[in-house]
């Protein structure tokens, strides 16, 4: 066999079956729904060999300057084969002139690095059986968003990402449950949005303007968890990773999250404390 007889095309919905099967090889915990929220709101790169699925990529756009990359797999029969390379090279070309930011496992760090991607911060995996955790003691005013909330957590997200995702939350909205910290005039000063993902659920996005109020948005989103799995993606210096391990989830996994480009320029206000997935960031 040689690599030009492996053809690289669109991936489709009907592929996505083919594509969870390759992600349960690597012990990724996305379950075919998880695959089918990311495809619905990307595009992604399929390679084949003999018609059959081998390899996947997928890039989410946000606006017309950045996007994010991930969901990279190529079959475990065909490495050595650069193959990955070819998925990655798809990708970027299909982002035209966007900086493009993505979170690389140790594997992938050299094929980023000579792509001109450079590392900017670590994304922490913690996950485990959900317990309490102990939030801040001060009196927040947390409480479940309701409809009328979602496009001032949507203002309040494109601030704190630096990017557009308008998409990604009003498909957050169909799919999770999400709890919103008001501030002195009842506005929306941060949210959370715990969601079903993998073994269990997950949390994030969580947008707020610093490390307690950050915890205290999880904790009440965590709130009838208990005894279930949850898993959290937080960047290094977020300040939650110590918090978090108190709690239970513990650290399992850390990716070098990169850029090619310029970062977003986000607000002072508010930043991301934990992300959608390692993926759609």
């Amino acid at each position: 066999m040689t690599t030009s007889e492996i053809q690289i095309s669109a991936l489709g919905v009907d592929d996505l079956e083919d594509a969870h099967g390759l992600s349960m090889a690597l012990n990724w915990p996305y379950r075919l729904a998880d695959w089918a929220f990311a495809h619905a709101l990307g595009e992604g790169l399929a390679l084949r060999h003999d018609g059959r699925l081998i390899g996947t990529g997928m890039r989410w756009n946000y606006g017309p300057d950045f996007a994010t990359v991930g969901m990279i797999i190529v079959d475990g029969a065909y490495r050595g084969q650069r193959l990955g390379s070819r998925i990655v090279d798809g990708l970027l070309a299909g982002a035209g002139d966007r900086s493009v930011i993505l979170n690389a496992t140790l594997d992938g760090l050299e094929l980023y690095r000579r792509r001109g991607f450079e590392g900017f911060d670590v994304t922490n995996q913690h996950q485990g059986i959900a317990g309490p955790l102990t939030a801040p003691d001060r009196a927040y005013r947390l409480e479940p968003a309701t409809d009328t909330d979602w496009p001032a957590m949507t203002k309040l997200d494109k601030s704190a990402a630096g990017m557009p995702r308008a998409r990604l939350l009003d498909a957050l909205a169909k799919v999770g449950r999400a709890s919103v910290l008001r501030g002195e005039d009842g506005g929306v000063r941060g949210y959370a949005v715990c969601r079903e993902f993998g073994r269990g659920h997950v949390i994030g996005p969580v947008i707020a303007p610093n490390f307690e109020e950050a915890a205290a948005l999880i904790a009440h989103a965590m709130a009838g968890l208990a005894g279930r799995f949850v898993r959290v993606n937080t960047s290094a210096r977020s300040g939650l990773g110590e918090w978090l391990e108190a709690g239970g989830l513990v650290r399992v996994g850390s990716e070098e999250a990169m850029v090619r480009g310029s970062l977003p320029r986000i607000s002072s206000q508010a930043c991301i404390f934990a992300l959608c997935s390692n993926s759609l960031g």
